[in-house]
């Protein structure tokens, strides 16, 4: 059985994360983040002497199974020549979506008001009323961390939204959580 492992700025909610850690799959852990990038929108925009595509309404997109949507995203990226091999197309660095974010991948949901994917790192964070549900289970806070290589993620109160428009602090800057109890037989 895969496992989930969600970490909190709460010491209390350190119980409560490992139930949710017991949950079920660790569904982002050794995503291809290599995989081909697939853009569906309203409008696409390259953008070429800035090495940035800006998508804007009803974005998705997926990768490698995850779907990530957003009212608009940056995306930046490198040429990368191939040296005569006939390889040549563009490396995607970054993705920084805004606007209703949603991160799904299996039963695993992720929801905030902005987000950073990080391709060479392997890492999404996203800012502001962020949600992590699996099935029936449910954290949120203000910044979430998805690692992508371990499959760990962590919530935190805090929102460094940093200035970042729309990224805002859960109440009291703290992580709350839902979790479901196996029932179990007397």
């Amino acid at each position: 059985m895969k496992r989930i492992l969600i970490l909190s700025s709460i010491g209390a909610l350190g119980v409560a994360g490992a139930m949710f850690a017991v949950a079920d799959a660790q569904v982002f852990k050794n995503h291809d983040s290599n995989a081909p990038v697939n853009f569906n929108a309203d409008r696409i925009e390259v953008q070429d002497r800035a090495d940035r595509v800006v998508v804007s309404g009803n974005v998705e997109v997926t990768q490698a199974g995850m779907t990530l949507n957003a009212a608009r995203m940056t995306v930046a990226y490198k040429n990368q020549p191939g040296g005569g091999t006939g390889t040549d197309g563009i490396q995607i660095d970054r993705i920084d979506a805004s606007g209703n974010v949603v991160v799904r991948k299996a039963d695993q949901t992720a929801r905030g008001n902005v987000a950073i994917y990080d391709l060479n790192a392997k890492l999404i964070t996203m800012l502001g009323d962020v949600a992590l549900t699996q099935g029936s289970n449910r954290l949120t806070g203000g910044r979430l961390v998805m690692d992508l290589n371990s499959g760990r993620s962590t919530v935190d109160g805090r929102s460094s939204g940093g200035g970042v428009s729309g990224a805002t602090t859960s109440s009291a800057g703290r992580v709350s959580g839902t979790f479901t109890v196996p029932q179990r037989k007397n």
